[in-house]
């Protein structure tokens, strides 16, 4: 029987619109973002999901958000990998970021991007998610022996939260 590996996709929380001189790449958090954040991390923490690795976009709002959830699980910030194919990426460049994830690591949470997040549960989830919202953490049960192996349908989605959804 196949070891599982599972992947946690984690969107960034919602960012800020407010200054016209950042650019994409360095927008940071709003207050819902800086607010949602938490609450996801603690929420998911309280599923005793603890993970191996945390790999990140760059961008700012990712590695923020990263950061928060880094806080919440006790992983040492300094330890975040941060990927630059995360950011604006394509799907190719996704699969190969999660194919190059070290053996070891069982349980590892990935923070990027729509629609590359959406693209990537579709992809390897076995149902369709039709959103992805900010702050949204998708995980995904991989039956793989290595992350080397991970391909199109080989998952299965068991959790699906986000903010919203929290506070009903």
């Amino acid at each position: 029987m196949p070891i599982t590996k599972t992947l946690y996709l984690i969107r960034h929380a919602k960012s800020s619109w407010d200054d016209p001189s950042l650019s994409d790449f360095q927008r940071t958090l709003n207050a819902r973002g800086l607010k949602d954040s938490p609450l996801m991390a603690k929420l998911i923490k309280g599923k005793n999901i603890i993970p191996d690795l945390i790999i990140s976009s760059p961008a700012v709002r990712a590695l923020s958000t990263a950061e928060i959830f880094a806080d919440e699980f006790n992983y040492n910030k300094n330890e975040i990998i941060s990927d630059e194919r995360i950011y604006e990426s394509a799907m190719h460049d996704l699969i190969t970021t999660i194919r190059e994830i070290k053996d070891e690591n069982n349980n590892v949470m990935l923070f990027g991007h729509n629609p590359g997040l959406s693209n990537i549960a579709n992809l390897l989830g076995n149902k369709f998610l039709p959103e992805f919202p900010t702050c949204a953490v998708v995980g995904i049960e991989l039956k793989v022996n290595s992350w080397s192996e991970v391909e199109r349908n080989c998952g299965k989605i068991i959790l699906f939260e986000y903010p919203k959804k929290s506070l009903r």
